[in-house]
């Protein structure tokens, strides 16, 4: 299953213009979830007010937030709901890193990395304020090499990110509910093919794994190819062009030679979605087209 309503991104217009799209009536799940998330108020007395904060489980959090504090919602959201869930930020590989991006983006100018980002304008609302702060976040380090989705989950207030404020070509903006999964404790077993693979060499430093390797192997998600390579060892090979970053964003595929992003190989490695289907064209599409759960 194809995850629907992902956004084309060649026109762009202000905060204040809604998003024309298709919207889809999917719940997306999904692995691992760490989300940042954007709450506005409804509520004719507070009315505008936002929120922004951390969750594992979003359709667990907006009902606590609109059920009060007795029940696990904030003190500051306690009382003034009802509250809509709008906009979510997730794709990170921890709960540490979410949590940093809550912070930076609830406290932006206390924030080393976005001294860039002027204070809010006169007239400028505070969700259209949050907005401008998130798209100077996602092109600012370290965000910008993560493997993030921005997902609208409410589409009255779906807005586009203005001309040059646009996120990365490698971050999908997606469309729709999303649920988290957990993940098993146990992975699941390799195919014969990979298991096959796992007892041969890395496509990279063609050293041979090892039974018990705690590095287990990154495997290349197209189904025609076997490729296997130590997860440090593909980091440093997609690195060669960017020695001074840390996390890599994509690189060609040493087996198939296909251009593929760092955070599908991740996803795949975890468990997350399946092999791409054999289709010749898949590779010259972009990587949010075979985003899937």
């Amino acid at each position: 299953i194809r995850e629907s309503g992902l956004h084309s991104r060649q026109k762009f217009n202000s905060f204040l213009q809604p998003v024309p799209f298709l919207w889809g009536e999917m719940v997306v799940e999904v692995h691992g979830f760490f989300g940042v998330y954007l709450l506005y108020c409804t509520n004719p007395r507070y009315q505008g007010r936002i929120y922004i904060g951390f969750t594992v489980n979003p359709e667990r959090r907006i009902d606590q937030h609109n059920a009060g504090k007795r029940c696990g919602g904030a003190w500051k959201t306690s009382g003034r709901g009802p509250w809509d869930m709008v906009l979510i930020v997730h794709g990170f590989p921890s709960d540490v890193a979410a949590l940093r991006f809550e912070w930076a983006w609830q406290h932006p100018h206390s924030s080393r990395r976005l001294t860039h980002v002027t204070r809010r304008r006169t007239r400028e609302r505070p969700f259209d304020f949050r907005l401008r702060v998130l798209a100077h976040m996602l092109q600012t380090a370290p965000w910008c090499r993560l493997p993030l989705t921005i997902r609208w989950l409410k589409q009255e207030y779906c807005r586009e990110f203005p001309p040059g404020l646009e996120p990365p070509l490698h971050m999908p903006i997606a469309f729709g509910p999303v649920r988290a999964v957990k993940d098993t404790k146990h992975a699941e077993p390799l195919s014969p093919e990979e298991q096959v693979v796992t007892k041969k060499h890395c496509s990279v430093c063609l050293k041979t794994f090892q039974d018990g390797d705690e590095n287990i192997p990154l495997h290349c998600f197209h189904p025609t190819c076997t490729m296997a390579a130590h997860m440090f060892c593909l980091s440093r090979l997609f690195l060669e062009k960017e020695p001074n970053h840390i996390l890599p964003i994509e690189g060609q595929c040493p087996g198939c030679k296909n251009l593929i992003l760092w955070g599908d190989l991740i996803r795949h490695h975890k468990g997350c979605y399946g092999n791409l289907e054999a289709d010749p064209t898949s590779s010259q599409k972009h990587w949010a087209d075979e985003l899937q759960p």
